[in-house]
């Protein structure tokens, strides 16, 4: 998939970390970028230093992330990358001291984290539906953003783990709805990155956290992560897959 003669891209939770990394790769490979972050204050910076659009939207807003996509598909050639990075977490046991894990907050990383990005695939893939297609029959790709704690989570992450199971678990029956129609849809399940989630920890705690991984021993970059964004975008191959970017990292129980 080209995106280099004005193709839309859409970047869902575009505004930090990831994904702000992702819209600053996009832009510069020659993509027309959408933005969508609630937070509109570093939405709106960002947009503004790459040459991209902001949309304020919640990925469990259908409305909100319609006019995203609507947006996005209105660039040149059509929307032809959407990628999700909006997310959220919560640690807590099933059980502990004070009663049972609170459903509510289950239930809300659940649906930002899972349906909120279910919700950005289904629509964009919709779009992307009417598409031209390339020479090789493509229409646009998919990225969701799951984590290795879909497989290695540890105690007080059964929401979060849960959240980003059903990411991985959705990818290969979405690439298999979409294939008839020209458009992959893949998953990138990041270990520890140097994102606003692990900035808040005291510089010695984040040494010690990437000294936990084998290979490189330090934390992950955003642009790291980006770049892999890039390579599923221009291989037509990579369809129905999940990408672990940890570098050898299994996580502990804690």
């Amino acid at each position: 998939m080209r995106i280099d003669e004005g193709a839309g891209a859409l970047v869902a939770g575009g505004a930090s970390g990831l994904g702000a990394a992702t819209s600053r790769a996009l832009a510069e490979a020659g993509a027309e970028v959408v933005i969508a972050d609630l937070n509109a204050e570093k939405g709106e910076a960002l947009a503004a230093e790459i040459g991209a659009t902001f949309v304020a939207a919640d990925v469990t807003d259908a409305e909100a992330v319609g006019a995203a996509v609507e947006r996005a598909a209105g660039a040149g050639v059509g929307l032809r990358v959407s990628v999700c990075c909006a997310g959220i977490g919560w640690a807590e046991r099933v059980a502990h001291k004070r009663g049972p894990h609170n459903l509510e907050y289950f239930s809300n990383v659940v649906k930002v984290n899972l349906i909120g990005s279910f919700n950005v695939l289904r629509l964009a893939a919709t779009a992307m539906s009417e598409n031209e297609a390339d020479a090789e029959g493509e229409r646009g790709v998919c990225v969701n953003t799951a984590s290795i704690a879909a497989y290695d989570g540890q105690i007080g992450q059964t929401a979060y783990a849960a959240s980003k199971g059903g990411i991985v678990g959705m990818t290969l029956p979405a690439a298999r709805d979409m294939a008839s129609r020209g458009v992959r849809v893949m998953t990138i399940a990041p270990g520890l990155f140097d994102t606003p989630l692990l900035a808040a920890l005291p510089e010695e705690a984040r040494t010690a956290l990437g000294e936990g991984i084998p290979f490189p021993s330090r934390l992950g970059r955003p642009d790291e992560y980006a770049r892999i964004v890039l390579e599923i975008v221009a291989n037509p191959m990579l369809n129905g897959e999940t990408i672990r970017l940890d570098g050898a990292l299994r996580m502990p129980p804690k």
